[in-house]
């Protein structure tokens, strides 16, 4: 899909909307090849899971282990 939408002349994006925690880091090595990148979904949630990601301004920082459980 990614090279049929780049052979039409789309760029890619991956983004989200009120995911916890624990669905980022995939995301994020999906998004690596993406042109635009909105992965905040956590920060919309009204309680995410504890430990969450920490996210300082536009970056993300990698899950400690413990995300995980």
């Amino acid at each position: 899909m990614k090279r049929g939408a780049h052979g039409r002349g789309f760029q890619i994006m991956r983004g989200c909307m009120g995911a916890p925690s624990l669905a980022m880091p995939p995301a994020v090595l999906l998004a690596q090849d993406a042109e635009f990148v909105d992965l905040d979904g956590p920060l919309l949630l009204a309680r995410d899971r504890e430990p969450g990601l920490r996210y300082e301004a536009s970056l993300v920082f990698p899950p400690e282990r413990e995300l995980w459980g």
